[in-house]
């Protein structure tokens, strides 16, 4: 069959798509889109996190043929959806200081430099340079499905409670870092997006 979808703002076609086939493989295999890591297969783990027409899914749960005439995001259209979502938003939001982190408490969750140069602005989403601030990323095989979910949820709720977060990326299993870290650049993020407004 014939598969006609947006991804990352863009309108695709997937042809010969066998009935049994998953968005996760069509994204990986077919329009050469691996940041949706493949790791369980059963939703157990997070790692392929998408959002479909908004919602956070494991995109090795959802067949390919469910997908025809939506709106999916990967981890690699998390820089162009902030940006539009910073367009279409501009002057609206909390006032500064209405609640949530202050951006001065949340910088002690940045890490320090490792002697590289910082990234020029516009590259990453807000959630993606929080990361990388934060030093939430060890292997990486879990970081994009727990960068999908957490953008999801901060532009669902710009001021979570660390029970939010918990909630939100609880679908997401990291084997490395303990989580702290995570959290970590989930409230930085918080902090600076309500800084900004």
């Amino acid at each position: 069959m014939r598969v006609n979808f947006t991804v990352n703002g863009r309108r695709h076609e997937a042809d010969d798509v066998w009935e049994g086939e998953s968005l996760l493989y069509v994204l990986r295999e077919r329009m050469g889109l691996p940041g949706s890591k493949n790791a369980c297969e059963q939703g157990e783990c997070g790692s392929c996190t998408v959002r479909l027409d908004g919602v956070p899914v494991c995109a090795c749960l959802v067949a390919a043929g469910q997908v025809e005439g939506r709106e999916v995001v990967t981890v690699e259209g998390l820089a162009d959806l902030a940006a539009h979502r910073s367009r279409a938003h501009t002057g609206s939001g909390c006032a500064a200081g209405a609640g949530g982190t202050a951006l001065d408490k949340a910088r002690q969750w940045e890490a320090e430099p490792a002697g590289e140069e910082p990234r020029e602005g516009g590259e990453l989403s807000p959630i993606q340079q929080a990361f990388i601030d934060a030093g939430a990323v060890q292997c990486g095989f879990c970081t994009p499905g727990l960068l999908v979910a957490a953008d999801e949820l901060l532009e669902r709720n710009p001021e979570p409670s660390d029970a939010d977060i918990r909630e939100a990326l609880s679908g997401n299993l990291c084997r490395c870092t303990g989580y702290e870290k995570i959290l970590d650049a989930v409230r930085l993020a918080a902090a600076r997006a309500e800084e900004t407004v």
